[in-house]
């Protein structure tokens, strides 16, 4: 009788420990904001459409106005590929202070915790990857051992050009390519920089192509592919 009430005792404490533990990492919502649809570009011979999700912490140093901005400018970029952005959603997370750094096991653990709508850009204070860039994108062909990071992008807080970093990680996500480009003006340059913003044929097809068959892009109803 002692053993067996014993035995339950060490159970209970177990389960009490498990459970303030999960709190203690637990992962929710605080604010939701979406971006105004007449903000949004929509290039009239649009073919695809995106449903983009963007992600900050609170407490960060980022500011969702910074974030906000620098995306709407970035996304005209896509638009010469024919996508159109089709909503834009902002949260705001409450997190513990570990989910603010991105590293892949920390952050695979927060991807468990909370499952964000992909494709997903992070906001994140720093990184603790070597080398640290400055914005780490993760398709599905870089994710075969991390899979819960798939089809995700990581900004560290005071990324450089931060409009063309986006849309330039945001095409290697699309895409599903780590490809960069040496012609001059290409937004697929090594690096980002205002005057790099222009895709190629071939680099749009590719982007069409592979993210409508991840799933991250929908075709328009009747819409054929695009010829430029």
């Amino acid at each position: 009788m002692m053993r067996a009430s014993a035995i339950r005792w060490f159970a209970a404490l177990l389960l009490a420990a498990g459970t303030a533990a999960s709190a203690a990492d637990a992962v929710t919502v605080i604010e939701t904001r979406s971006l105004p649809p007449e903000l949004l570009p929509a290039p009239k011979d649009a073919t695809h459409d995106l449903k983009l999700s963007l992600y900050a912490f609170k407490g960060s140093r980022w500011l969702p106005a910074d974030i906000t901005g620098a995306v709407l400018d970035a996304l005209p970029m896509l638009a010469q590929c024919g996508v159109a952005v089709a909503s834009v959603e902002f949260r705001i997370l409450d997190a513990p202070l570990k989910f603010r750094f991105f590293s892949t096991p920390v952050s695979r653990e927060l991807l468990r915790e909370y499952a964000v709508v992909k494709p997903a850009l992070l906001f994140v204070d720093d990184t603790y990857s070597q080398p640290a860039y400055d914005a780490e994108a993760i398709g599905l062909s870089n994710a075969q051992t991390r899979p819960e990071l798939a089809n995700t992008i990581w900004f560290a807080y005071g990324a450089h050009d931060l409009p063309f970093a986006i849309a330039h990680e945001l095409v290697h996500v699309l895409s599903d390519s780590g490809d960069h480009s040496d012609a001059p003006g290409n937004l697929m340059r090594p690096a980002t920089a205002p005057a790099n913003t222009r895709l190629t044929d071939v680099q749009c097809n590719r982007l069409r192509t592979a993210a409508e068959a991840n799933g991250l892009i929908t075709r328009r109803a009747g819409g054929a592919t695009l010829r430029r």
